[in-house]
């Protein structure tokens, strides 16, 4: 018994300095150690605040530059000049959203998932090179663009009309809930814009702000804006003075020339437009004309997907060539049958192309032998262009070089007196429906 007593209680009875040195180890265990290990653990935690704290970098305040082509940087622009310029930027910019237009520059499609392979060794997104800076206050009567025809799409782009040194021009700018990934796109289709280079039947690039949002590509305005627009607008013109649209047929093949030769530019880019009709091509003030629509041709540039992005709108059939329509690869005669049917929208001012034909019957109803039927007001010498651009076989559609030729010849030769008018009405609804759009459109009388 006294054994197991001494195993349990080391110190023998009556022992008091056993019994003390006893109870200070017994306190040490109890009450240093877990304090020791507090205080341990109180230091750390602080250590690492503090470091996280130092470590956080203030934000710079953002800095606002415009590139333009052909005019140079003002070095004598003040601080006080800058944050002018940028409080007024934000008071004309901040909270507009105008709705997205039937418009041709409105509904240049960006990829939300683009990855431009321009970004720079940090990961940033590429920025647009050109010759010079401009200054900051150049911006006036910045007002969103009036709608002609609205259609709901979920576009990350907004337009609005403003002037520049005294010149009218278009500012596509990024919407402020963009994410970086349509940032990247944003800025890699102004350096699509950049490095496709200047043409005269293609619309000029004026500038880019590239830093501080709202990002914006600064684009020449054209007076008339779109093609179809226009060709609408001449049904109703029926005065009896000569209208700024009257449209004749030696005006018509004026216009496709110019439209032949940016798209004779874009093929020698190895660029195929692959977005040929009249919503895609804009109108200036001479009644000139130039090739936009560039949506399709940039993302297959930025390797988006297969060629057939283009194809996935189901607005865009009705212009499609049968092998696009079959899903297979695009072609640069595919372009070539989509203008066939541009030529048939501009001498029927703005007519649906395949009338009565939805656009998922079109495809069976060309292979059946089908075509674009001549239209009243066309002469045969037109029609016979439109037959050679829309054969079923690509390569027996006429080549672009030959296509130009034939144009030109024909301008010279084609009426210009007798002004092109359709009879009957114009059914917006029914346009829409033929088109392909159903119930996700809401439309205006124009």
């Amino acid at each position: 018994m006294s054994n197991t007593s001494n195993l349990t209680y080391p110190c023998i009875p009556g022992n008091t300095l056993c019994e003390v040195l006893l109870l200070l180890l017994y306190e040490v265990e109890l009450i240093v150690v877990p304090v020791v290990f507090f205080v341990l653990f109180f230091t750390i935690f602080i250590i690492v605040l503090v470091l996280k704290c130092c470590y956080h970098k203030p934000t710079k305040p953002y800095q606002h530059h415009i590139i333009e082509k052909h005019d140079k940087h003002n070095p004598n622009n003040t601080q006080a000049s800058t944050n002018r310029h940028r409080n007024s930027a934000r008071q004309h910019l901040q909270g507009i959203d105008a709705p997205p237009q039937f418009n041709p520059m409105e509904h240049e499609v960006i990829p939300m998932s683009a990855k431009s392979h321009h970004n720079n060794q940090n990961g940033k997104p590429a920025v647009p090179q050109t010759s010079t800076e401009r200054s900051r206050d150049i911006f006036e009567l910045i007002t969103p663009l009036p709608p002609t025809l609205s259609v709901q799409h979920h576009d990350s782009v907004t337009l609005y009309r403003a002037v520049m040194d005294k010149q009218p021009v278009i500012l596509r700018v990024l919407k402020e809930s963009a994410d970086s990934r349509e940032h990247k796109s944003f800025l890699g289709f102004a350096r699509f814009l950049k490095e496709l280079g200047p043409h005269t039947s293609l619309p000029r690039l004026l500038g880019v702000v590239t830093v501080e949002r709202p990002l914006m590509i600064v684009m020449e305005e054209l007076e008339h804006r779109d093609l179809l627009s226009f060709l609408w607008r001449c049904r109703q013109e029926h005065t009896g003075q000569t209208a700024p649209c009257d449209l004749t047929e030696r005006r018509i093949f004026t216009m496709g020339a110019q439209i032949g030769s940016a798209l004779e530019y874009l093929h020698s880019k190895n660029y195929i437009h692959g977005n040929v009709r009249a919503r895609s091509i804009l109108v200036g003030r001479d009644l000139s004309v130039k090739l936009w629509g560039l949506g399709p041709a940039f993302r297959r540039a930025m390797d988006v997907g297969s060629s057939m992005d283009s194809v996935e709108h189901v607005e865009m059939k009705k212009w499609q060539a049968p092998e696009v329509l079959a899903r297979k690869p695009l072609q640069p005669s595919s372009d070539i049958w989509s203008f066939g049917i541009l030529l048939y929208e501009m001498v029927t001012l703005g007519e649906v192309p395949f009338p009565n034909i939805m656009p998922s019957e079109l495809l069976q109803y060309l292979q059946r032998g089908n075509k674009l039927k001549k239209p009243p007001s066309c002469s045969k010498t037109l029609y016979s262009i439109m037959e050679n651009c829309c054969h079923w076989k690509p390569n027996d559609r006429t080549s672009l070089a030959e296509l130009i030729r034939k144009l030109q010849s024909a301008e010279s030769r084609a009426n210009d007196q007798t002004v092109i008018r359709v009879s009957e009405p114009l059914d917006i609804e029914n346009y829409m429906k033929e088109v392909g759009y159903t119930d996700s459109f809401s439309y205006a009388a124009l």
